[in-house]
Formats: structure tokens, C-alpha cells, sequence
């Protein structure tokens, strides 16, 4: 990806976001175009991109408070009269300016956390009826793993150890066993498998987890882990 394509890139997605520039996570979330692609080696900052592609940047805002990422949640749900799956979630970010990226409800976990914490928002506002279908929601671990209502596959959330090193790589993929396969192929140590989670927001989940690690990050999606960072991942089976 060379400097011109990322400048192309930032101008598209501005024009389909109404000519205002996308912030540097939700533009990495709708493009694939990460921080390794440009920092240090095209500018110091995204502000420095988003004015070489011929716009001002964003003004800085203080962060959305969880009563207000939680309220808008809370409408959508309303909308749908169910939970709504990863692509509803950025469909309506999209389509509404006002309503915060699908990256901002990482902070409060993977899919069952974030009904569950929906639920205890609307009880405590006696919204009893959009309680219920978070209630379902975060007690899915117990349904079969199944494609959701917007027809996607399941796909799956790993975590590999790199041979008798402390090191694990945290990543997704849509068939476990080919990118097993893959992964022993670039790496010259055994690798071995630890756990697996299945998933209908593979990327979001993958997200939670990276961003819950962020400390022990060691390159890309490698990470030095001890037993209890080891033992929360495996907790999980199934995120639907």
C-alpha cells in the first residue's frame, strides 16, 4: 500500500461519509488500512494524512459516555425488535452520524457482555421489554453455533502458543484447520493449539482481545501471556 492509495483511500471513504474524513480507527475498520501501513513511514500523525488528502482534520471531542453509546444501542434494538448482528451495528454508523463506529462497543466486551450490560442499562431505565432480548443475548453460550439473521458464516477467534515460548498469537479466520496449517508453515517451532472461539463477530472479538492484551503485545498479533490471561481467553466457547 504506497502513500498515494491511502490518500485515495481517505478521500472515498470521506466522500461517503457526507466529505467529513474518517478518525484513523474507523477509517483502519473500513478500509483494512491499519497503523503499520503509514505511521513513521508516510506521516507522524493521521492528522498530517488527512490534511495531505485535502481536508482539516477532526476537531477533538472528550470520549461518548456509556449512556449515551449504550442509549443509542438501546434504540436500534428498538428498531430491529432483536440484538442486532456486527453488520446492523455498522450499517446504521454509516448511515447515521450519530451513532458511535461498531469499534466503540469493544469497551465492553465481546457480544454476550455487551447485551448483558444493555440489559442492566434498560432495567435500571425500565425498558423491560428491550431487557428481555439482551437477557437471551447473553445467555446464547448455551444455543448452537449457527449463522446469524444477516446469513454470514460463523467463523472463530483462536489462540496458538509458538513452541514451549510464552507467546501466543491472538487472531481469526473462517477454518481453523487450514490456518493451523498455515501458521505451521511460516514458523519453525511446533505450534500448539490452545483454544478456539466461535463467533459471529470474529473481527470485533478478535478486537476485545487484542485490545485486552494491549500491554503484553509483542509484534503483530503475538503476545506474551501468562496462566490467568491464558485461562479468561479459554473461558469463552461461543460468542453469538
Amino acid at each position: 500500500m504506497n502513500k498515494n492509495e491511502i490518500l485515495a483511500e481517505i478521500r472515498r471513504t470521506a466522500t461517503a461519509n457526507g466529505g467529513v474524513p474518517l478518525g484513523r480507527e474507523r477509517f483502519a475498520a473500513a478500509t483494512g488500512i491499519t497503523d503499520t501501513d503509514w505511521i513513521g513511514r508516510y506521516w507522524a500523525r493521521w492528522s498530517d494524512a488527512v490534511r495531505e488528502a485535502g481536508f482539516e482534520p477532526n476537531q477533538l471531542q472528550g470520549p461518548r459516555s456509556d449512556e449515551d453509546i449504550l442509549g443509542c444501542l438501546a434504540t436500534l434494538v428498538r428498531e430491529l425488535g432483536r440484538f442486532p448482528v456486527a453488520t446492523e451495528i455498522k450499517l446504521r454508523a454509516r448511515n447515521d452520524p450519530g451513532f458511535p463506529w461498531h469499534n466503540t462497543f469493544a469497551k465492553f466486551g465481546p457480544k454476550t457482555a455487551l447485551a448483558a450490560r444493555l440489559e442492566q442499562f434498560c432495567r435500571e431505565r425500565g425498558e423491560n421489554s428491550i431487557a428481555e432480548i439482551c437477557a437471551a443475548v447473553a445467555k446464547s453460550s448455551r444455543r448452537e453455533v449457527m449463522s446469524e439473521a444477516d446469513g454470514s458464516a460463523v467463523g472463530y477467534v483462536y489462540l496458538v502458543q509458538h513452541g514451549t515460548r510464552r507467546e501466543y498469537k491472538i487472531g481469526r479466520t473462517n477454518n481453523t484447520l487450514r490456518r493451523e496449517g498455515e501458521l505451521r508453515t511460516e514458523l519453525p517451532e511446533q505450534l500448539s493449539p490452545i483454544h478456539t472461539i466461535a463467533t459471529d463477530d470474529p473481527s470485533g472479538v478478535e478486537r476485545y482481545w487484542h485490545m485486552r492484551f494491549a500491554e503484553k503485545r509483542k509484534n503483530g498479533e503475538w503476545f506474551a501471556l501468562d496462566a490467568a490471561d491464558v485461562r479468561a481467553f479459554k473461558l469463552w466457547r461461543r460468542i453469538l
